[in-house]
């Protein structure tokens, strides 16, 4: 299994498991269950989750799957801008806990910048992991001027990682914003790394794809695991998809074919405005 360093060398694993938008069909919970736990057999034990997905039913469907498995999962969830004052990141971490069936949460998060001040949610970060109740702490959607800021207040250099849109479609912040994640040695996480499948319909990637014998998911997703600080968090609550995602963790792009992707997908030619999902 390929890793990504953390900044303090901890290695986590570079292809994980997303949960967006799991747990909200009841018919579905079996199925996105088992497709949870054989990522997991596959050494997906990266699994991302956060309060907000389904007002928390996807940490409660995280931790279903994940009993019996807690000691060979990295888990990761985030709290609401609505709820990072202080108070409210503390109580929210709890709930979260509570959801999940632990007792620590490996990454914790911001999900996204709001009202609250960043030197406020710090301190219950920094307060959560003296506690063992997070073990790290980062960012989310932030760009680079946030994340300066953040970086300049107290425990903000601590950051293990941004989590931020990113794919082949849409590589924005190629032009500033990961040059200086990675002046500072902080991984990028990136999430919808198939654009909520929406890559999986372009023509000239399925081309691709088939040209060179493999499927426009695991072109997608090698592009990004050639990166040696870039954690990928595909969401699949099927199993047949769970395991062609993994199989890209054997793919090795050729510079030639890196190359023929960025005349389909041109990196930026100037800074862009972040974006979101």
């Amino acid at each position: 299994m390929k890793t990504v360093a953390l900044p303090n060398g901890e290695r986590v694993p570079a292809l994980g498991q997303g949960t967006w938008n799991m747990g909200d069909d009841r018919a579905r919970r079996s199925a996105e269950i088992a497709a949870l736990q054989a990522g997991i057999e596959r050494g997906l034990t990266l699994i991302d989750t956060a309060e907000m997905y389904g007002d928390g039913r996807a940490e409660a469907l995280v931790a279903e799957a994940i009993a019996g498995k807690r000691e060979t999962v990295f888990l990761v969830s985030k709290v609401l801008p609505n709820h990072a004052s202080k108070r409210g990141t503390l109580a929210a971490c709890e709930q979260s806990l509570k959801r999940l069936k632990t007792d620590r949460i490996d990454l914790y998060l911001l999900h996204w910048r709001g009202n609250e001040p960043f030197s406020e949610t710090l301190e219950a970060f920094t307060q959560l992991q003296r506690a063992g109740k997070i073990r790290h702490y980062g960012v989310s959607n932030l760009d680079l001027n946030d994340l300066r800021e953040w970086w300049q207040c107290a425990g903000g250099d601590a950051m293990v990682t941004n989590q931020l849109l990113y794919n082949l479609s849409r590589r924005g912040i190629e032009w500033d914003l990961l040059p200086w994640l990675r002046e500072q040695r902080v991984p990028l996480m990136a999430y919808s790394p198939l654009e909520q499948a929406r890559l999986l319909q372009k023509k000239p990637l399925a081309d691709f794809a088939r040209h060179h014998g493999l499927t426009v998911a695991q072109v997608a997703l090698a592009w990004l695991l050639a990166n040696d600080d870039v954690i990928v968090i595909p969401k699949s609550g099927n199993r047949a998809r769970i395991e062609e995602n993994a199989a890209a963790l054997d793919i090795t792009l050729t510079a030639a074919q890196r190359a023929e992707l960025d005349g389909l997908f041109p990196p930026p030619a100037g800074p862009q405005a972040l974006e979101m999902l």
